[in-house]
């Protein structure tokens, strides 16, 4: 198991930029998946994007792809969403997420794959 804290969340105008950290704690990374997901009031939780340790493989949903962009930095241990042009229709709580499998990518959006939480950071966006 591994503590991952997310931070960066905030409100911000259509159209805004906001970028999310999620730090882990220590530990090799190497082989691990990590990604992120977002859950809007009163719907299911759904992947946003995942990158996996081993190649630097970056898998988006259809929904951000363009405009998102995962990322991570492997000294300091922390998975990063640069998220831009953001809509209305991404506001949620985005949650962090790993697992110590390099994960195909089949697989690699699917929220049963990944047993390692964050608590979540609040993204609105809103004018």
């Amino acid at each position: 198991q591994v503590q991952l804290v997310e931070s960066g969340g905030g409100l911000v105008q259509p159209g805004g930029s906001l970028r999310l950290s999620c730090a882990a704690s220590g530990r090799s990374f190497g082989r691990w998946t990590m990604a992120w997901f977002r859950q809007a009031p009163g719907k299911e939780r759904q992947f946003v994007a995942a990158i996996r340790m081993s190649d630097n493989k970056a898998v988006y949903a259809d929904s951000v792809k363009g405009r998102f962009t995962i990322s991570r930095d492997s000294a300091k241990i922390t998975l990063y969403l640069q998220m831009n042009g953001l809509k209305v229709e991404d506001t949620a709580v985005y949650y962090c997420a790993a697992t110590s499998r390099g994960l195909i990518l089949s697989s690699i959006g699917q929220m049963r794959e990944y047993d390692n939480w964050g608590q979540g950071t609040q993204v609105t966006v809103s004018s």
